[in-house]
């Protein structure tokens, strides 16, 4: 199998080196295509808020090219190759089944990684850069992550950033009810910490931008109010948090210096960054997503269930791989077999007289011996009576 990928995360990186590399929606639309096409790969790129990946298969004679390269090129940042590891074969496999299960996420347990594993096949799908393998690949990690999180729980705190975001906020004020709190974003990350800020007990200002009045979904319990006048409500507020993918600061340091009560804790969830680290002063504290790494954890019998259910399904892609390549001698071996079986004595008279009955039954007879003759080293009683069991299933008994 010629696969491998090349990826930058918490782990391998800082903050400041992985924004670098962090690509929206839009931009990976512009950029997967282009890496198709240069490399004659397929491919799959997963970028999300905590890393960034590129997933390459290789068919038949073509060499599979550096990753890391590739990836640096693709995002204009050539002076982050040193911080990506790389992976190949069953390392690579491995490893997303791990990723999707949020077991290598900055929140131990995420959440909301398995649904971004799922999209990221999705839009390689549209965009034409899958083949069959990725394709399948990420379809079974998508199965992994969704049986581990309903068969074993690997947190036992809220798992999602905007989640973790809220509970660093609930420790850091002792307690978020009855604070005033500004969220600067409205898309999903956004969303889900103005839901769980209401659910803390804040009252809640939501921006919105004007010309998406008539597209957003405000959570419920939260006013809002329009992007261009969130300094407003962010004057005397507790608590901002900043989730968007604006590619410019939300909130600068010159804007909250200009405040006369500035909020005592700015919370930035975005990636790259929303919030300006200088906005943080002696008055006001600065969290972002490296901030956020240890709110998640997982008992060893936890763990050990999510290893076993990743290792299943990882079985489960490599037992489906084998079956592909096998394929093409699948239809060689019928071939032959058929050739074979037009050599048994009486073949043609059988077919003279029309007697299909007993043609058939020396056609399979002699089928069997010539299949099973090359694998006695690989029959076992197990093995028969599952082959038995299918044929029974097959014939509709």
């Amino acid at each position: 199998m010629k696969l491998c990928m090349a990826g930058i995360d918490h782990v391998s990186a800082a903050l400041e080196q992985r924004e670098k590399l962090s690509l929206v929606r839009g931009q990976v639309q512009a950029v997967l295509p282009r890496i198709a096409e240069q490399t004659g790969c397929a491919a799959v790129l997963l970028a999300t808020c905590s890393r960034t990946e590129l997933y390459l298969h290789a068919e038949g004679e073509r060499v599979l090219p550096d990753a890391a390269e590739v990836l640096c090129e693709a995002a204009g940042a050539p002076a982050c190759r040193p911080f990506l590891v790389q992976r190949t074969g069953g390392e690579a496999v491995r490893h997303l089944m791990q990723v999707s299960a949020g077991m290598q996420s900055q929140i131990f347990g995420d959440d909301q990684i398995v649904s971004q594993v799922k999209d990221a096949a999705a839009l390689a799908r549209e965009l034409k850069t899958a083949d069959a393998v990725l394709d399948t690949l990420f379809r079974r990690a998508v199965t992994a992550g969704k049986r581990v999180r309903t068969e074993t729980r690997l947190t036992g705190v809220p798992a999602s950033a905007a989640q973790a975001g809220v509970r660093r906020a609930e420790r850091f004020f002792g307690t978020l009810a009855g604070k005033r709190a500004v969220v600067i974003g409205n898309g999903e990350m956004g969303r889900l910490a103005a839901r769980a800020l209401v659910e803390a007990g804040c009252a809640v200002t939501v921006t919105l931008r004007t010309y998406r009045h008539g597209e957003t979904v405000v959570p419920q319990g939260c006013a809002t109010v329009p992007y261009e006048r969130r300094m407003e409500r962010i004057e005397g507020a507790d608590l901002v948090v900043s989730a968007t993918t604006s590619p410019h600061f939300t909130l600068t340091a010159e804007q909250t210096a200009a405040l006369s009560h500035p909020p005592r804790l700015l919370l930035d969830l975005a990636m790259p960054r929303d919030i300006e680290s200088a906005a943080a002063s002696g008055h006001t504290a600065l969290f972002n997503l490296d901030d956020l790494g240890e709110l998640g954890d997982a008992d060893n019998a936890a763990r050990e269930t999510a290893l076993r259910i990743l290792d299943e399904e990882t079985r489960e892609f490599f037992a489906w791989l084998n079956y592909r390549a096998a394929l093409p001698l699948i239809a060689q071996l019928k071939s032959a077999v058929a050739s074979r079986v037009r050599h048994i004595r009486d073949y043609d008279a059988l077919v003279a007289d029309g007697d299909a009955e007993t043609l058939a039954e020396l056609a399979a007879n002699r089928a069997v011996e010539l299949v099973l003759g090359g694998m006695k080293q690989k029959i076992d009683v197990e093995t028969m009576k599952a082959c038995l069991e299918h044929i029974g299933k097959g014939s509709g008994r």
